[in-house]
């Protein structure tokens, strides 16, 4: 997915595009899931399509569920699921493995996961910004990303059978590095490292905003790139 998406209803430009993807995904198996576990759908659009089919959902909060509670090692409850979908999440916890670990486990034989989440590659106009603002001592403004080799590799490490691992992306037009910011955050999208360092004043801020607004195109619009990494695997069963 390469169209340019732009600036209307930013707020849940990501997790629309996110959602969309994943209800298409499914639309390529011939498999019908009685009990779905999702977690992260921000839109609704996920669960909605899943309840239309006639499956059984069950809605985490991500707040309560997925960022540092699920780095304690504790089963996902009400499982056994055949679905588990995360979607948008994944890049914001603290032991990735360990969350694609509960996640398999909570799965039932012959059960799928799919997760997708921002990507290494992420945002390279808002960090470059952020660079210069930060001048000679640099901080971690935006948390780390995998990329798609990785992700990969820790499929099939993990046990997942049948892993696919793909990247895929989008571009948004931003008025403003403001607009950015504020989208982010409303989309749960921020930094999350748990010591990103001193925060910027506003003279080192208007810098970054002065760098932002200098990548504006003709229309005045800066073209902000968004990287996905999708993860798909399946609980072995004996027949897979």
């Amino acid at each position: 997915m390469a169209a340019l998406r732009q600036r209307g209803e930013a707020v849940s430009t990501v997790a629309r595009e996110i959602a969309e993807d994943a209800i298409d995904r499914l639309g390529f198996l011939n498999r019908k899931f009685h009990r779905a576990l999702v977690i992260g759908d921000v839109t609704g659009a996920f669960a909605a399509h899943l309840m239309a089919q006639g499956s059984e959902v069950v809605l985490a909060d991500p707040c309560e569920r997925f960022g540092s509670p699920l780095d304690e090692e504790k089963p996902l409850p009400g499982g056994p699921y055949d679905l588990i979908a995360s979607l948008g999440l994944l890049d914001t916890v603290n032991d990735l493995p360990g969350a694609l670990v509960l996640m398999r486990r909570a799965l039932a034989s012959d059960g799928l996961m799919i997760a997708s989440f921002l990507a290494a590659g992420s945002l390279p106009v808002l960090r470059k910004a952020m660079l210069e603002a930060d001048g000679e001592r640099p901080s971690p403004r935006i948390h780390p990303q995998v990329d798609v080799r990785a992700a990969g590799q820790l499929m099939t490490r993990l046990g997942y059978a049948s892993p696919v691992v793909d990247g895929w992306g989008f571009d948004v037009g931003f008025d403003s590095i403001d607009q950015l910011v504020g989208d982010l955050r409303a989309q749960a999208l921020g930094n999350v490292l748990a010591d990103p360092g001193p925060p910027l004043g506003n003279a080192a801020f208007n810098i970054a905003r002065y760098a932002f607004a200098d990548e504006a195109g003709e229309d005045g619009l800066v073209r902000e790139r968004f990287e996905i990494v999708t993860l798909s695997g399946w609980s072995p069963a004996p027949r897979r």
